[in-house]
């Protein structure tokens, strides 16, 4: 709206609105004043509806050490997608294709999430447990969520392709930028064909989605690690659609997908406001409803953007919570009940080994941080 409002206001002269990269931070500083201000209210909205998780893990000394956690109020995630969503349409260009399958993407995942939640707060699930959606069920509609993605992706950028090549004279033998998987420290990439485009799309927004879920387990840990991420990915969207940079950086240039900076910068400033309330003592959780998403568009940036194997460098975090879950699991079926680590995700095997929670939430953002300066580094050096 407010892209729209400025344009009209300085008829086509440059200036610095039309930056993505601007827009991307105004995006971050609102979504981050907007939380701080609305979450008081939020909170004590959570806590009138009774929405108050209750921890149960197969770890009876977990289960001790997160006692004082029972009754503090889920579904915060639905302050996260307000507000970014709210964020997203007053700074960004709303007609954008990009623009609005992200938003799609947040919007549908984000539903998932709040009907998982109902289900874990709500009696008369199997029998009266709280278990939420079944796996096979928030797969199914992930699995929905990636093969709508990867179809109306891989069209837009052939569309797009064909389109510029035909403005500039240009043969079928040009770069289907759209396309290329590109591999971090490494200038060549490689192409994919609309089949294997599909399946990775499928893939990586399923993985990114659960991954961040799995790493919401602590107060503030999931937060932080999706702010650091988002600003990696901001930076990383301006450069993609600026052709100059990404023929510098000898990257994929993707027309329009600057404009993703702002729902990144959208996602860096929800979270960073979410963390005031969600540090340790949580004041609310996120809940499935914020955790589904923030992964969700996350994976659905690094597609667009195909930086799909850098997200991989940038979310170390994530996929290392994620594999530790896959290893434990495992193991514990080829054994017959043998465990690698303590309890899994892996940042509960720490606090069980004697971390506090707040030694390992504040150890997991270093290697967050590090992780994402490493993502960075790989842009450079290739």
């Amino acid at each position: 709206m407010l892209y729209y409002l400025f344009r009209a206001i300085f008829q086509g002269e440059h200036y610095a609105y039309e930056n993505t990269l601007f827009r991307g931070v105004c995006a971050a500083i609102f979504c981050l004043l907007a939380v701080l201000l609305a979450g008081k209210p939020v909170i004590r909205t959570l806590i009138r509806l009774k929405v108050g998780d209750r921890p149960n893990f197969d770890h009876a000394e977990l289960n001790k050490l997160t006692q004082d956690k029972s009754n503090v109020p889920t579904m915060g995630g639905v302050l996260i997608i307000a507000v970014a969503t709210i964020g997203i349409v007053l700074f960004a260009d709303v007609m954008s294709f990009y623009v609005q399958m992200g938003v799609f993407c947040l919007l549908w995942l984000g539903g998932l999430g709040v009907v998982d939640d109902y289900l874990k707060l709500t009696a008369g699930r199997r029998s009266g447990s709280r278990d939420g959606l079944r796996s096979y069920e928030k797969l199914l509609f992930q699995f929905g969520l990636g093969v709508l993605l990867g179809f109306f992706i891989y069209r837009h950028g052939h569309a797009n392709h064909a389109v510029l090549a035909a403005a500039n004279n240009m043969g079928h033998e040009t770069v289907e930028a759209y396309r290329v998987l590109t591999v971090p420290f490494y200038k060549h990439g490689f192409f994919l064909t609309a089949p294997i485009f599909m399946v990775a799309t499928v893939l990586v927004t399923t993985f990114s989605s659960n991954a961040v879920n799995l790493t919401d387990g602590m107060d503030g840990l999931a937060a932080g690690c999706v702010a650091a991420a988002a600003l990696v990915l901001l930076l990383v969207c301006d450069m993609v659609g600026d052709q100059d940079a990404a023929r510098r950086l000898l990257i994929p240039h993707i027309p329009r997908a600057g404009e993703l900076s702002v729902i990144c910068g959208a996602i860096l400033g929800a979270s960073a406001g979410f963390l005031w309330y969600n540090c340790y003592p949580a004041q609310v959780f996120m809940g499935d409803t914020g955790s589904l998403p923030l992964g969700g568009v996350l994976g659905y940036v690094a597609i667009v953007t195909r930086q799909e194997l850098l997200l991989l460098i940038v979310g170390g975090v994530f996929v290392v919570e994620a594999v530790s879950v896959m290893i434990q699991v495992g193991y514990f079926k080829a054994t017959g009940g043998k465990r690698v680590f303590r309890c899994a995700p892996i940042h509960h095997h720490f606090h069980l080994g004697g971390w506090t929670e707040t030694q390992t939430v504040v150890r997991f953002w270093l290697v967050a941080a590090m992780c994402a300066g490493a993502g960075l580094a790989s842009l450079k050096l290739r």
